[in-house]
């Protein structure tokens, strides 16, 4: 029987996995009206700070101190999990192909694995390498790779900064010992993403641009506002806050891989608001995603 806890960390990863999918396709409607991807990512990451920012007062209610006694932690999350894995994957965008740089950044998982065998002497199971090379395998046929694709070397080396910056946030959402609730984690690291966003576009290293024309998608037009508010409260806030809260409960293994689902969300949800209709070869390569991640939550439940 699976255990309650590891049924709604599955859950919880699923559904923030999902609403991080719909990211990609509500700012593809921003971007064809001429919004930079900086501009997008500031928004996006900046609203969610804000609409979290209540719950974490409240998760924080008596534990203040924690900020001051794990302010390293929060640093580390708020600038490589959140600004740098968006910075990195943006700057690895602007120079190759976007299925790619997120083949790359998906990386991630194994990037853990490797991690955790190295570090803590968690040897992956067979079943959790067999996991692993049927999600790596879903990943090139959800991406369309067989096609061809662009690449370019500074934008490969971006794209694994941006893996690290991913890796990082499975890792350190996954640290229990500190005693920081998975909402004040988020929402503290939200905010300090957010200021290095913003340092960066003050620098000029993230371009920004914006206009308040309506954004199109298959269904039609909403006002520019709508979808940031979607990509900062839905993709990014609630992401971030079931994401570090799942990973909590199944381990930073586990969790990196249902993550992987995300890419899957977004194929789907570019079907139905950019009108981008996925091929069966995607299809397939969806089911080999999942069939990889319950191979893994198989392979981690021997290891335990």
């Amino acid at each position: 029987m699976i255990p309650v806890g590891v049924s709604g960390g599955i859950l919880l990863a699923a559904f923030s996995a999902t609403t991080f999918g719909l990211s990609g396709p509500l700012a593809t409607g921003l971007l064809g009206n001429g919004w930079s991807p900086g501009a997008i990512v500031l928004a996006r990451i900046a609203i969610a700070a804000i609409a979290l920012a209540p719950f974490t007062v409240v998760a924080l209610r008596g534990k203040w101190h924690l900020l001051r006694s794990q302010a390293i932690q929060i640093l580390l999350y708020g600038v490589l999990a959140v600004a740098g894995a968006q910075f990195c994957y943006f700057s690895a965008v602007a120079t190759m192909d976007v299925a790619p740089a997120l083949l790359i950044e998906y990386t991630a998982p194994a990037a853990v694995v490797a991690w955790l065998w190295i570090t803590k002497g968690q040897r992956p199971s067979r079943l959790t390498v067999i996991g692993a090379v049927l999600a790596a395998a879903g990943l090139v046929l959800v991406l369309d790779l067989i096609s061809g694709a662009d690449l370019a070397w500074s934008g490969v080396a971006w794209a694994f900064a941006a893996m690290i910056g991913a890796t990082a946030y499975f890792l350190i959402s996954a640290e229990t010992g500190s005693g920081l609730p998975p909402l004040a984690l988020a929402g503290a690291g939200l905010v300090v993403g957010a200021v290095t966003l913003g340092v960066l576009a003050a620098t000029g290293l993230l371009p920004m641009r914006a206009n308040t024309d309506p954004t199109a998608y298959a269904f039609g037009s909403l006002p520019w506002w709508a979808p940031l508010l979607l990509l900062g409260v839905v993709t990014a806030a609630i992401s971030y806050a079931t994401g570090v809260a799942a990973i909590r409960l199944l381990g930073s293994r586990v969790a990196s891989f249902v993550a992987l689902l995300e890419v899957v969300a977004a194929v789907l949800f570019a079907w139905l608001l950019v009108d981008q209709l996925p091929g069966l070869a995607q299809l397939a390569g969806g089911i080999l995603v999942i069939a990889g991640v319950v191979a893994v939550r198989l392979g981690d439940r021997d290891i335990a």
